[in-house]
């Protein structure tokens, strides 16, 4: 006998460690094969929120796809995530008071940190396999393991040999705690107050005459080789070509016409700066400008020594003062060169400022452009067929819209630099000869026959120190883990994958690599359809962040109310192209609906119904089984059509809809008369349908709730594991429409008369009488049948026939007839009118109240967005609410 409760804390472990056991997440090697490439999490994380959601749409695919009897691959792997993990491991010696990196140097430094990869660097796929995660673990990749190194290789030197990696200097986000090269995902926008400072740039030949630029960085000002106006500004057409004296440097810049100047902002000139800055670097490029770097890596000034810096200056105090900046960090450097200028009278003005800082996201620090010699891979190159697969439709965003945001970053693409200046990560495989001539080779003993061929002689050779960006070896993730450059069965089967489930923020960093990637070495697209998720904010709609205290652990979900409610909460709100915002009371609910499940299967334990194998639904006689049969096949289809479409919520909703209220709030119901007092042949009919039913419910809901239907499966005599069991079957002959008819009079007539019941506020316990009136001969046979079950579901002491409306009677129409309720005696008419009229009147006044907030302009901008949001939700609500009133009200003044 099942216990009252089912508890996931005694389940869930137990449950995974037989499926995994049994090798039931392996594929089957049956069937048309059906691949998911897990987005490698990062060997430092732990499951947070976007994890949970992005990994249990995954595991409903697998489950559902599984159960449908094709060969289902779900490939796990972890991504070694160069800073984090340095940054983990950095700090973990710190604490241990060890030395630090610098001091042990590289080989060390690799030791440490394999070592607390080994130790520590599968939390998160614990934590995956918490959450019910199906993976197939023995195949669990890492993307610094052997094999995939081997890939990052041989996908290097090849696009070295075809000219599409190349080394240039160019500018990069350049985080100077860290010391290298980041990624614009690893930049974050911060707004800052700070201050716009004009400064007067002397126009050479005229005194007393100056351009008036304006920066948010002084600092910046020292490597200015231009200032720069619009063509059409008739301010400065007289200055186009001549030259500005650079304050504090004395260099002599040229003032160049370019549209990048704005004439509608501030003076309508702007220095140029192209060492430190992207817009101006472009700038500098145009009009063939010097690029003089003013900072070190650590973003200190770098002055003395600096041959671009000093190129053409002569040695005056003026720059001899300039040059006592040098090693100064840039915020010191910035109050020098401020003070100094408002001392020459060159400060024209200082303004508050608020606006949006680049900071990198690990190093924590203000990001800067740099001037810097990396590797980059000809990304525009690699766009056109990344392009021109996705316009044909070989590959599908879900939802649509995504489209267009791949179709602008790919249409838009910049040079992608690989470099990253650290020690954790995939070292480059360039090596460099005595006169820095570059070889590139998948190893070192290549490198060194090709040097040996170039310089007619054996020579030493020096190895680039950089190592990869992180993204570099996981767009090559939908083949390197089959197996690739190794031509693996996998492989061959597996490849291209069926769907990718990822966020939308790594549309263009890893998907639209992917592939470039795919397409370039597998000569096919790496998966055919791409589903981007929306992002799992809090109850009020914003997002989740430890510095607001909003964020929501789902494994203190899973402890609480277990994994299965978690699952399918993310599910059924995951409406396509929108932010679900959740709550742990949503995910309490669900685990109320899994109660719910769970005290129906006890109830028909309770009543011997068993699992009956020979059952043919087609052969059910009673109106009522034929009902809950076709509703069965109903939702079936449903379920597979929406999660075939990835509509989660839609599947979610209506295997919700039909446990709960079609089988647990009706069938069940309706069947305890047959159970009690039927003949044998009615309740042998019934015990194997309602088994039937179970078990249709048990294999709809498993992709979505996989450890409660597991164990009720098990539980009631199923055999082997739920999870390899058959897909049911969508047979549409099972529906009989007749059945549903007359099954749904019967519900809509309990419904409605206990909606009427509540509406007039009769008491709970009351037992009042029913009249039909004009009801035709079908509605008058239903009656007959269903009398019994009627008045026991809407608390009726009797139901009689009639051809007119008797007095004081609450109407309600079913078809062709009214049901009509005498309430008189039973409630007193005057006083509910009265009730319900100041229930109304309370609703007017705060429906009145929430319009002028909404109509109030200094509310809508001035309010959280949260709190207008709110707003509007409560007056849906309770406008909702005004209309049951008036429809309440009318019915009782239409009585009285």
């Amino acid at each position: 006998m099942l216990e009252k409760h089912f508890d996931p804390k005694t389940v869930e472990q137990r449950l995974y460690e037989a499926w995994e056991k049994a090798g039931a997440f392996q594929p089957s090697g049956k069937g048309e094969p059906f691949c998911i490439v897990i987005p490698p999490p990062n060997v430092t994380g732990s499951l947070h929120m976007g994890h949970a959601l992005n990994n249990t749409l995954q595991d409903i695919l697998v489950r559902f796809e599984r159960m449908r009897g094709k060969d289902v691959l779900w490939q796990p792997g972890t991504d070694h995530a160069g800073i984090a993990t340095q940054m983990v491991v950095e700090r973990k010696l710190a604490a241990e008071g060890k030395p630090t990196r610098w001091e042990m140097g590289r080989e060390k430094f690799l030791e440490e940190v394999w070592a607390w990869k080994e130790q520590s660097g599968n939390t998160i796929i614990n934590q995956l396999k918490r959450l019910g995660a199906s993976c197939d673990w023995s195949r669990l990749r890492f993307t610094m393991d052997e094999g995939l190194s081997r890939a990052v290789l041989k996908v290097f030197v090849t696009l070295w040999k075809e000219g599409l990696i190349y080394k240039d200097k160019r500018l990069v986000n350049w985080d100077p705690k860290l010391r290298t090269a980041i990624s614009d995902l690893e930049v974050v926008p911060k707004e800052t107050k700070g201050h716009l400072w004009h400064f007067r740039y002397p126009v050479e030949g005229e005194e007393g005459r100056y351009i008036v630029v304006a920066t948010t960085r002084p600092e910046t000002m020292l490597g200015d080789t231009a200032v720069a106006v619009h063509p059409d500004d008739p301010r400065y057409q007289d200055l186009i070509g001549k030259h500005v004296i650079l304050p504090l440097v004395g260099r002599r810049i040229p003032i160049v016409a370019d549209e990048h100047a704005d004439p509608e902002t501030g003076s309508g000139a702007v220095k140029i700066t192209p060492a430190h800055d992207f817009d101006d670097f472009e700038v500098g490029k145009r009009h063939g400008l010097p690029m003089i770097s003013v900072m070190d890596e650590t973003a200190h000034m770098d002055l003395k020594d600096n041959a671009d810096f000093l190129a053409g200056l002569e040695m005056t105090p003026e720059i001899e003062e300039t040059l006592s900046y040098h090693g100064l960090d840039r915020f010191d450097a910035r109050k020098k060169i401020v003070e100094r200028m408002e001392k020459l009278g060159l400060l024209e003005k200082v303004e508050d400022h608020v606006h949006m800082v680049p900071y990198g996201d690990r190093g924590g620090v203000p990001v800067e452009p740099r001037l810097t010699e990396q590797w980059f891979v000809d990304a525009a190159a690699l766009a056109a067929g990344a392009l021109r697969v996705v316009e044909r439709g070989d590959t599908k965003f879900f939802p649509a819209n995504w489209t267009k945001t791949y179709f602008e970053w790919l249409r838009n693409i910049q040079p992608w630099c690989i470099s990253r200046q650290l020690w954790w990560g995939h070292r480059i495989p360039a090596w460099y000869g005595p006169d820095g001539k570059i070889f590139v080779a998948e190893t070192e003993e290549e490198a060194l026959k090709q040097a040996k061929k170039h310089y007619g002689e054996p020579v030493t050779l020096e190895r680039d120190p950089d190592v990869l960006d992180t993204w570099f070896s996981s767009a090559l993730w939908p083949f390197s883990t089959l197996g690739w450059p190794d031509e693996t069965p996998e492989l061959k089967r597996y490849y291209p994958t069926s769907v990718l489930i990822t966020g939308f923020d790594i549309i263009f960093f890893w998907v639209a690599r992917m592939m470039m990637m795919g397409l370039h070495f597998m000569h096919d697209v790496p998966f055919h359809d791409v589903y981007i998720h929306a992002l799992v904010r809090d109850e009020h709609g914003q997002k989740m962040s430890k510095s607001k205290g909003n964020v929501i652990d789902p494994l203190d979900l899973i402890e609480k109310y277990g994994a299965d409610a978690l699952r399918f909460t993310l599910a059924i709100m995951a409406v396509m192209g929108r932010d679900i915002r959740l709550s742990e009371s949503r995910v309490e609910g669900y685990r109320n609906f899994g109660t719910k499940l769970w005290n129906a299967v006890r109830f028909l334990e309770m009543n011997e119904i068993g699992r009956y194998e020979t059952f043919d639904p087609a052969g059910a006689r009673l109106s009522l089984n034929r009902w809950i049969i076709g509703e069965a096949v109903k939702t079936a289809r449903e379920v597979t059509q929406s999660l075939e479409d990835y509509r989660f919520n839609d599947a979610a909703a209506a295997i919700y809809r039909f446990t709960w209220d079609v089988f647990c709030d009706w069938y069940l119901e309706l069947i305890k008369p047959v159970l009690r007092e039927g003949d044998a042949a009615a309740q042998e009919e019934t015990h194997q349908t309602a088994g039937w039913i179970r078990d249709i419910i048990l294999k709809l809901l498993h992709p979505f709730m996989p450890f409660i239907t597991e164990e009720l499966w098990q539980r009631t005599g199923g055999e082997g594991f739920l999870m390899l069991q058959p897909w049911p079957e969508v047979n549409e002959a099972l529906i009989d429409e007749a059945a549903a008819e007359e099954l749904n009079w019967v519900i809509t007539f309990i419904r409605e008369v206990r909606s009427t019941r509540s509406e007039m506020n009769v008491p709970a316990g009351a037992q009042i009488p029913a009249v039909l009136v004009s009801a035709d001969e079908e509605s008058r046979r239903r009656l007959k049948e269903w009398k019994t079950e009627i008045m026991r579901l809407a608390r009726l002491s009797d139901i009689t026939l009639a051809d007119e409306v008797p007095p004081k009677a609450a109407q309600i129409v079913l078809a062709e007839a009214i049901i009509a309720l005498p309430l008189e005696g039973v409630i007193d008419l005057d006083a509910e009118i009265k009730r319900l009229e100041k229930e109304l009147a309370a609703a007017e006044k705060e429906i009145r109240s929430l319009e002028g907030r909404l109509s109030n302009e200094n509310f809508l901008t001035k309010a959280k967005p949260e709190v207008v949001e709110q707003t509007r939700q409560r007056l849906a609500e309770m406008q909702t609410r005004r209309e049951k009133l008036e429809e309440a009200r009318a019915r009782l003044a239409a009585m009285a």
